[in-house]
């Protein structure tokens, strides 16, 4: 499961990378901006969260850093804007990926070990 999470996290950022930096034209859309944001952060916390469930501090530094830094460079590009609130929204959201993530891994070593 370590591996196979380590391995889901590297397409799920590229998405999130290409999604965040696109011209707004070019972005997908497949629901509301917020939900959309949630649910990639929350996929990336959690697979993260399951690839190093030993390096919890360093798997929430890495979130909330991907989402403050990708949220900044868009301003390089004029259609995208960078706003404290979706940097928020993609942080809070990373985090509670990586906490269900490390209750995935605790009661899932607990049932294994009975």
């Amino acid at each position: 499961m370590t591996k196979l999470s380590r391995i889901a996290a590297l397409p799920l950022l590229a998405i999130i990378v290409l999604a965040t930096l696109s011209p707004i034209q070019v972005r997908p859309h497949i629901a509301d901006a917020n939900v959309e944001r949630a649910l990639a952060y929350l996929l990336l916390g959690l697979a993260v969260a399951l690839g190093f469930p030993n390096r919890l501090y360093q798997a929430v530094i890495f979130v909330v850093a991907t989402a403050g830094i990708l949220e900044l460079l868009q301003i390089i590009d004029p259609s995208r804007h960078a706003r404290l609130i979706d940097a928020l929204v993609k942080a809070f959201a990373g985090v509670a990926g990586i906490v269900a993530g490390q209750l995935l891994v605790r009661t899932g070593g607990r049932k294994s070990e009975s």
